[in-house]
């Protein structure tokens, strides 16, 4: 299968940046997969969303990514995200103490690592 060069950065860091055979990600239009090859585009990430990538070598990578936008040219996607965390970074108490908070934006980006935590475990 052919391979193509992603990078997953958001404002605070690069999270990935490598060779990918597939790599998925929840859009605005809806849940997109991007293989090489790929028609050129971009994408605005949903508020509480997930992307994995599947690497050439290793396991699923899966991210609760909250907004940013997802750039696709024909060898290369770019995940520039606003806000995102690994899966096995989420912790489960913080996600139930942010989804009783108050502030909007504390319950979506809860809601996306949950979502997150759901399809690592789906994957595994």
């Amino acid at each position: 299968m052919a391979d193509i060069t992603v990078e997953l950065v958001s404002v605070e860091r690069m999270l990935w940046s490598g060779q990918a055979s597939m790599v998925t990600a929840q859009t605005t239009e809806g849940e997109i997969g991007v293989l090489k090859g790929h028609q050129p585009m971009l994408g605005q990430l949903v508020e509480n969303g997930v992307v994995t990538i599947q690497p050439t070598e290793g396991k699923k990578l899966v991210a609760a990514v909250q907004g940013g936008f997802l750039s696709v040219s024909t060898d290369k996607v770019t995940i520039l995200a606003e806000y995102a965390l690994w899966a096995d970074e989420v912790d489960s108490s913080t996600i139930e103490a942010g989804l009783k908070s108050e502030d909007e934006h504390t319950r979506d980006l809860a809601e996306a690592k949950r979502r997150a935590l759901v399809r690592a475990d789906m994957a595994k």
